[in-house]
């Protein structure tokens, strides 16, 4: 091991960070399995290694339970950590019930909007409520960002002024049902930190234009990276599938949503991401961040970083299993014995 490299305690040879499964839990057996992990007790496990999932495990997918069973049974006993995703967010949000709140039943409305989100997830929990509601207690205990030694995780973007007002509060980046709460009120401290760590930075269209995007909604925003040093168009910022229309990627940036933007310099420990739809062969951004949403839902890739210490990020060091279009090509979920 390098010098510049940092080495793991004990017999822990490092960390296999793991993007957004959104309910391809039978993809995701398959790829643990080929990082060498290996079902003991109903739980996947390595001599030497251990899991970090980088949230969004629910939604949209055909094994959402699948998924969830597997990750928190890691988690549980100690072979995986995790960080939160948007929609652990809004799923919490969405089933909890907003006291006080004049004109609002739920803390995330249910908008046809919302309800088309988690449609799949309720769906495929409906016969199992006592087991919903246990997942919506444990993602209450899944921090939302992580910092070990020699790296950073959480699922949108690392914005340090609110990751530390984050832990001055709540010092382990675990929130409760009072700061879920808050979150939903525009403005607040907890929806900034909240908006800001699972959902990342959206810059407004404007007026009229809006984007059709592959997912089948209609967005009015784009969202923008945080690792331009002194980005200057839209283009410099942009980071999604979705092109941006006409000429809009020239698009100067103007000096307030300049101040919407947060920097994560090159000299920063390394960062690991979710969230962003990425397309194609994986690939790292900058020498210290890596994305690992590779739209495993859309039939992407399903798609792991093998980190043992080192600073500099090393892009042979991904691994992917592909998402099989047809169902009866889908792996078996044969690790995992629901009931």
């Amino acid at each position: 091991m390098k010098e510049s490299e940092v080495r793991m305690q004990g017999s822990l040879e490092g960390y296999d960070l793991i993007g957004d499964v959104h309910g391809c839990g039978a993809t995701l057996g398959s790829l643990l399995e080929r990082l060498g992990y290996h079902q003991r007790g109903g739980v996947y496990r390595h001599p030497r290694r251990k899991v970090i999932f980088l949230g969004d495990l629910i939604d949209r997918g055909p094994r959402i339970r699948l998924a969830v069973s597997i990750a928190r049974r890691m988690v549980e006993a100690g072979e995986a950590l995790i960080v939160m995703g948007n929609h652990e967010a809004n799923a919490l949000a969405y089933c909890h019930r907003a006291p006080g709140q004049p004109g609002r039943e739920w803390l995330r409305e249910h908008t046809p909007r919302h309800n088309r989100i988690i449609k799949e997830t309720l769906e495929q929990y409906r016969d199992h409520p006592q087991e919903w509601e246990e997942a919506l207690a444990w993602f209450l205990e899944i921090p939302l960002c992580l910092e070990l030694d020699g790296l950073r995780v959480v699922h949108a973007c690392w914005d340090p002024p609110l990751v530390d007002a984050l832990r001055r509060e709540y010092p382990d980046a675990r929130i409760d049902a009072d700061f879920l709460a808050a979150s939903v009120v525009p403005g607040s401290q907890a929806s900034r930190i909240l908006d800001r760590l699972t959902r990342g930075i959206h810059l407004p269209l404007p007026e009229g234009v809006v984007i059709q995007s592959g997912d089948g909604f209609t967005r009015r925003s784009f969202r923008a990276h945080f690792w331009a040093r002194e980005p200057q168009t839209w283009g410099d910022v942009i980071f999604q599938p979705d092109n941006l229309p006409g000429d809009l990627e020239a698009h100067e940036l103007t000096a307030e949503q300049r101040s919407r933007l947060c920097y994560y310099g090159p000299e920063q420990p390394p960062l690991f991401i979710g969230h962003y739809w990425c397309e194609g062969i994986p690939a790292l951004p900058t020498s210290n961040i890596a994305c690992l949403d590779y739209s495993a839902v859309k039939f992407g890739r399903l798609v792991a970083y093998r980190w043992s210490g080192e600073q500099r990020l090393d892009a042979d060091h991904f691994v992917w299993e592909r998402v099989p279009r047809e169902e009866q090509a889908r792996p078996r979920p044969w690790e995992i014995d629901f009931d």
